[in-house]
């Protein structure tokens, strides 16, 4: 997901998001100890794009780049 979508979003969204990517990461750290993944660099793509929702999320808490409605 580029950071263009993820600011377009509201927080709300934001938020759901966060947990599906976490979710999904979690699932696919424990299939790669138990088996071979068919995508193993979709780990870290979905690393990059919860740092990149937690920037976003912050960046709004603080006011820094303007404010979403909450």
């Amino acid at each position: 997901m580029k950071t263009d979508e993820i600011r377009a979003k509201n927080d709300h969204e934001l938020r759901f998001e966060l947990d599906k990517s976490k979710k999904e990461l979690f699932d696919m750290r424990f299939k790669s100890a138990t088996q071979a993944l068919q995508s193993p660099a979709r780990i870290r793509e979905l690393r990059r794009t919860i740092a990149r929702l937690n920037t976003v999320l912050h960046e709004r808490a603080l006011g820094v780049r303007g404010s979403e409605a909450r």
